[in-house]
């Protein structure tokens, strides 16, 4: 135990003598935690629009006064002629073509249209722009014919509760996912770059002629490296998400940290294998990128598991990632107790052995080898 001690605290200082990897530590759990809430690519804020009035009617007042910042800029009237050259230079996203006669056809019961152009480039602001644009004309058509028609009331309602985030707040799940995220990037990082750097620098020599066996070895630097990361990610869950962000939390932190210090062993051990496998810096980044992407990808952090196919979402269940998102996710969002998350954390126990053994194995290979 002791040599496992002195070998992490060896670690510590080596990376405290890494000015690039501890500029990496900051910026991944301060600058990147933060863009990822504060920008989110799906969320509609200031999209440019332009309104079309050939009716002129209180009812076309209506639904042009209806569009309002954050989610839209102020409205601009724009004639028929100009909506092409408005859309081809990128001038407006949204276009809404209000037609001559509307509020006279719908007092007259019949049928009439709302043409809305979208510009479809602007992937994301389109995408749940226009569904902001269907409510909002539609909300403001019914509150319109109400005064008219006492029959548009529907007989039934829909009443919406939108649980653990109630104003639908996206910057909310964008910092707790993307602190999760850079939990499992950095831990890989900084193991795998321990190893390789001893490598580099001509000490693993100095290592194999030392009363240590690959073991303990391997256990300093998961250890040192773990708690690294355990560290940075309690600061920036406190000072950032917490403090910059105000963003609730609903379950203990506690129960969430020991979860990740499970998810840690197993990350760890994965960033030492890596390392094995690749010779120098530049191939264990490529490593990372061909790991990372998936296990961001297919854990369910950005895209809920059951819209996967099967086949997919059955393979992630092998990956800590898969589990470490769900519990992360039932507790910070849900304020779920261990009573519901114990299957995750027994889940990550089990994968994290295997990863360990694993890299074990290999590390000792690669021991071998260099000696």
């Amino acid at each position: 135990m002791m040599n496992i001690f002195r070998l992490g605290i060896k670690e510590l200082w080596s990376l405290w003598r890494d000015p690039m990897m501890l500029v990496l530590i900051i910026f991944t759990f301060s600058v990147a935690i933060y863009s990822a809430a504060s920008a989110i690519p799906e969320a509609l804020n200031h999209a440019a629009i332009a309104i079309v009035d050939e009716d002129d009617s209180p009812l076309s007042l209506r639904i042009r006064s209806a569009f309002s910042p954050p989610q839209f800029q102020h409205p601009e009237r724009i004639s028929l002629s100009d909506i092409d050259p408005g859309m081809d230079t990128g001038r407006y996203t949204f276009v809404v073509n209000i037609p001559p006669g509307l509020q006279a056809d719908l007092l007259a019961g019949r049928e009439a249209s709302i043409q809305l152009n979208v510009d479809a480039t602007r992937m994301s602001q389109a995408f749940s722009g226009t569904g902001y644009v269907e409510q909002i004309i539609q909300y403001e058509v019914a509150e319109f014919l109400r005064g008219y028609r006492a029959e548009t009331t529907l007989p039934v309602s829909l009443v919406v509760r939108a649980r653990f985030n109630p104003a639908l707040d996206k910057g909310w799940f964008g910092a707790l996912t993307e602190l999760i995220t850079q939990i499992t990037l950095l831990s890989i990082i900084l193991t795998g770059a321990a190893l390789i750097r001893e490598r580099e620098h001509g000490t693993v020599e100095h290592l194999l002629v030392m009363p240590v066996t690959p073991g303990q070895i391997m256990v300093a630097k998961i250890w040192s490296m773990g708690l690294v990361v355990l560290g940075a990610a309690f600061l920036s869950m406190k000072f950032i998400v917490q403090g910059a962000l105000q963003v609730p939390i609903e379950g203990s932190l506690t129960l969430f940290f020991a979860g990740t210090a499970i998810h840690l062993f197993a990350t760890t051990s994965m960033g030492i294998y890596l390392a094995t496998l690749a010779r120098s810096m530049p191939q264990f980044g490529l490593l990372i990128v061909l790991t990372m992407l998936p296990l961001q990808m297919l854990s369910g952090g950005m895209t809920p598991r059951e819209s996967m196919p099967s086949a997919v979402a059955d393979i992630m269940l092998l990956a800590p990632t898969t589990h470490f998102v769900e519990l992360g996710q039932a507790i910070l969002f849900r304020g779920a107790g261990l009573g519901i998350v114990w299957p995750q954390f027994l889940a990550l126990i089990i994968i994290g052995s295997v990863l360990f053994l694993l890299s074990l194995r290999r590390f000792r290979q690669a021991i071998v080898n260099m000696a």
